[in-house]
């Protein structure tokens, strides 16, 4: 334990120069088989009277019939795939859409649905793909919030539930003879801990001096164990994660996993992987689906996200959060996520280029549209047909993907609103006279507002340039324009050394400082409590160091620091 303890305080990190892709192959990539978060799907208005914001959260994927199901908070409806890439949207009038978190959980050939609720109904569905849901139970017994059900492999039925920042997550039987009625009384199986558990102190950065909210149980069961999830400390937070307790039985006793929390974003372009749900997809390869904040016209303006997720040897839940916002490559077999990465390594060509546009919005420069942040955004000082956003991405750069983030500035729509959609196009020039279009969105009929294209050919170019055809309301406006593709020049050098300190009297805070490195576009801060298994990460732009308060205290750390820049990544050696 000393040896750890000083490796807190003098850890030094010789970086070599190795590629990401060689330490986690990469899978065979596939043609448009590719997606970014946050999903690109048709985000809500909500129905607020307070501001117009776009919301969907609490986000829950379910295999059924060999098609995906994604259900969200507010939403309206829900959705459902083939392949998690092409999601189409189902309106529904039968289910409660406008409650917050639902759960569903198959039991023999049907489908059941709850919702958060005073007094909530259970309903079903042979067939989701239709909106036929019937009510099962109109007198659940059970006052809740966050529900989340559980079926296990010998057919009993569990429901776990709470979102308090006082209260526990409680968990309890139900009967499947009795329309789901509750069989005992429910039990108390995660209290709160955040003067142990760093992450669920409430605050931006877990610096609020006070519990968060828990919340958001979800039940996975893996080779006999019980991993009842969690989130904390509050959905507006970049900190939002999930953590995790296991036990050998359904209802507990738990034990806390100290690699809590296992999912877990507070850096890059959109933050947070709270209130989720780990399922398989037709492979059997495990995904974590999880709550992304924006969090500025209202706290509950919120995005999904999807991410890899595993067990290890050891039986500990893990998911893969690091480069978590660039593009995806879709599994088409089973992997095994531990060894292998599904970052294509495309790279972020677009960070801090200098940006023009047709007009500004006082307060809404364009150099926002490129500064890596949801919360910031250029707008456009009108709506109009022709308005445009230019970027120069200062050399000739490999070009593989766009994501368009649409900011909605100056909207004033609410759910029951007609909502056009946004139509525009992107051309691209070598020079910044000859323009050739590689994107065209000018007829398009989808509310997306994460719009992510995969050219079917990458395009060599230095300028990029956005015009606007039409908006849903308000003023043209853009949180990121974000480009993805390769650079021509090297890798950044590595890290010679990095500096770890770690709060003596408060072992849940740490500090990370490093020297900068030039031309690097960034870093990835990689830790974990095991040395060689490092699942943790922090994406960090800007000054090289980063102050972690989401610590568990007394549990051993280590870290590594990984460089990347338009070329790829530089990653460190692990003492």
């Amino acid at each position: 334990m000393d040896m750890v303890f000083n490796f807190y305080k003098r850890v030094a990190c010789l970086l070599g120069f190795f590629i990401i892709a060689v330490q986690f192959p990469v899978i065979a990539q596939q043609k448009n088989q590719n997606f970014c978060n946050p999903l690109n799907l048709n985000y809500r208005f909500s129905y607020d009277n307070s501001s117009s914001y776009r919301e969907a959260a609490d986000p829950v994927i379910h295999l059924y019939k060999n098609k995906y199901f994604l259900y969200a908070s507010k939403s309206g409806g829900y959705w459902y795939a083939d392949n998690m890439l092409h999601w189409t949207f189902r309106p529904s009038v039968t289910l409660p859409v406008e409650d917050y978190a639902p759960t569903v959980e198959t039991i023999g050939d049907t489908v059941f649905f709850l919702a958060s609720g005073g007094a909530g109904k259970i309903y079903y569905n042979l067939n989701p793909l239709e909106d036929n849901w019937k009510v099962y139970n109109a007198k659940f017994q059970v006052s809740m919030t966050d529900p989340a059900l559980f079926k296990d492999d010998d057919g009993r039925v569990f429901l776990y539930y709470g979102c308090s920042n006082r209260d526990p997550i409680r968990g309890v039987e139900l009967d499947p003879k009795r329309l789901l009625d509750t069989l005992g009384s429910a039990k108390v199986l995660i209290g709160h801990k955040s003067k142990e558990h760093g992450w669920e102190e409430a605050g931006e950065k877990n610096d609020g001096g006070k519990e968060g909210w828990n919340e958001g149980s979800w039940m996975t069961k893996y080779n006999g164990k019980y991993y009842l999830q969690y989130s904390s400390p509050g959905t507006e937070f970049k900190v939002y994660g999930d953590g995790v307790y296991v036990a050998e039985k359904p209802l507990g006793p738990f034990t806390y996993m100290p690699n809590s929390p296992f999912s877990y974003k507070p850096g890059g372009f959109i933050n947070g992987a709270g209130h989720g749900a780990t399922f398989q997809d037709k492979y059997g390869n495990y995904w974590h689906v999880a709550t992304m904040t924006i969090s500025v016209r209202h706290m509950f303006e919120r995005r999904v996200g999807l991410f890899p997720a595993f067990f290890d040897r050891e039986g500990q839940l893990h998911c893969n959060t690091a480069f978590g916002d660039y593009p995806s490559l879709m599994p088409n077999r089973k992997m095994n996520f531990e060894k292998e990465s599904t970052f294509p390594g495309w790279m972020l060509l677009s960070y801090h280029k200098p940006v023009s546009a047709s007009s500004t919005l006082p307060g809404h420069q364009p150099e926002l549209a490129g500064d890596e942040e949801v919360r910031t955004w250029w707008a456009a000082s009108t709506g109009n047909k022709g308005e445009w956003l230019q970027m120069d991405l200062e050399k000739p750069s490999t070009i593989h993907a766009i994501q368009v983030n649409f900011a909605d500035e100056g909207a004033r729509l609410k759910a029951n609103d007609h909502v056009k959609p946004y139509q525009y196009t992107i051309s691209v020039s070598e020079d910044g006279k000859k323009w050739h279009s590689i994107v065209d969105q000018s007829k398009n009929t989808a509310d997306v507002t994460h719009d992510y294209q995969v050219l079917d050919k990458a395009v060599k170019a230095r300028y990029v340039k956005m015009i606007n055809y039409q908006v849903p309301d308000g003023n043209f406006s853009i949180s990121g324009l974000r480009i993805f593709g390769k650079g021509t020049g090297k890798l950044p050098e590595a890290v010679k050394t990095c500096k770890v300190q770690r709060d003596a009297q408060d072992t849940r805070h740490a500090r990370l400082d490093w020297k900068a490195i030039k031309g690097a576009t960034g870093y990835v801060v990689y830790f974990g409590n095991t040395k060689n298994k490092l699942y943790q990460s922090a994406m960090v732009y800007g000054n090289p160091s980063l102050e972690l308060r989401g610590l568990n205290k007394g549990v051993p750390y280590f870290f590594r620091v990984d460089a990347f820049n338009e070329n790829g990544v530089t990653r460190g050696t692990q003492q």
